[in-house]
């Protein structure tokens, strides 16, 4: 009876077009390791008092395990689960012994095929996210993600919301991040795929377990995501566009529902490449307070040799955020380059410069340069 379930089951979804026969998993894993050591020097209001100036370090590394297997089929099953490789938090134990330890980020299946396209369940990022460009970039600090940070607290002003359009061409509703949920990508078609993506809820895997993530005591139901990606090569010429748009429902309270949406592109001529973006989170709350945009602008170069170089910049506004329900402004730039020094493992150099502004009668400021260097090792 159970083997006649799951076959039913199986049929229903249309993953079963032959017998299978016993076949052998790719028990295949990764993972990287990003060590940089940088100089910061940062003034403004929001450092008095508080030395922020000097040498600094910044580690990101993650393990992930992908194995997969392909029947007879066609079809290909597959796992993704990444390690995050630092140490995240400290606790005490009942002993009164206190301790590091590291945790779980995406971990999903897999379901894939030439003519069904790409299924994903689980805890991961929507369609619309993944489904993103932005800027290009060839170094490992970011100016369009909360990296910089590391360097410059720009959080000592700005709402510095993780995935949200202040700080980020990727974006997800509310902020909301790696839930479970339910995507499915089109299979390629002259380079155009399709996203779409169901999450429950903007928690976990429990029936009402909820993580707030907007403006205020609001939790998210019915979150919808679509991604829409063109990716083709004419020549020499390559062209990526991109656009995104989600929507959920807020809890509470009542009537406040949150949106994001965004485009991006990158066009590429031989070795130069240029993209810019443009995203914005409605975060639904009284009088537009807490709404994000935000835009970036850059280019990279491929050098002949082994080095790559880029300029890029990220621009982002946080609406009724600062003093007095003034708006605050984050501004970037960044220039670097990349030097390839064999299979998986680069050398970065970069200067950012960073800001904050609250654009309050009685607001802060904040303002860094960091000058770093990293190795970047991925296998």
């Amino acid at each position: 009876m159970k083997k006649h379930l799951l076959s039913t089951s199986a049929i229903a979804l249309g993953l079963v077009a032959a017998p299978a026969s016993a076949q052998e998993w790719n028990l295949d894993w990764g993972g990287y390791m990003n060590q940089h050591v940088a100089f910061a020097d940062v003034s403004g209001t929001a450092a008095a008092g508080i030395d922020y100036d000097g040498v600094g370090f910044h580690s990101n590394s993650e393990i992930f395990f992908t194995p997969s297997v392909t029947l007879d089929n066609g079809l290909t099953f597959g796992i993704n689960v990444q390690l995050e490789a630092e140490n995240q938090s400290t606790s005490v134990n009942a002993a009164g012994t206190s301790g590091t330890n590291s945790y779980i980020d995406e971990t999903y299946m897999i379901i894939s095929g030439d003519t069904l396209g790409r299924i994903e369940i689980g805890s991961e990022n929507s369609a619309g996210y993944k489904s993103m460009v932005g800027a290009p970039s060839v170094t490992s600090m970011a100016i369009n993600s909360p990296s910089i940070s590391a360097f410059i607290p720009l959080s000592n002003v700005l709402p510095w919301n993780f995935r949200q359009a202040g700080i980020s061409a990727w974006t997800e509703v509310g902020g909301n991040n790696d839930v479970d949920r339910i995507s499915y990508y089109t299979p390629d078609f002259n380079g155009l795929t399709v996203g779409i993506s169901y999450a429950r809820n903007n928690g976990g895997n429990a029936v009402g377990s909820h993580n707030n993530s907007v403006v205020g005591s609001a939790t998210l139901e019915d979150i919808f995501d679509i991604g829409v990606n063109y990716s083709q090569t004419f020549g020499t010429t390559s062209v990526s566009l991109a656009a995104r748009y989600g929507s959920a429902e807020a809890i509470a309270p009542a009537g406040y529902d949150p949106e994001t949406w965004g485009i991006g592109a990158q066009v590429g001529f031989g070795d130069f490449t240029v993209g810019a973006h443009y995203a914005e989170n409605d975060n639904a709350a009284s009088g537009a307070a807490g709404d994000q945009s935000g835009w970036s602008f850059g280019g990279t170069y491929d050098a002949p040799g082994a080095w790559a170089f880029e300029a890029l910049t990220f621009q982002g506004e946080f609406d009724m955020t600062g003093t007095g329900a003034a708006d605050e402004e984050y501004t970037a730039y960044k220039i670097g380059a990349s030097r390839d020094m064999g299979p998986g493992v680069d050398w970065d150099i970069y200067a950012i410069y960073a800001e904050a502004d609250d654009k309050g009668t009685a607001g802060t400021d904040l303002k860094g340069t960091v000058i770093g260097t990293a190795i970047n090792l991925s296998f």
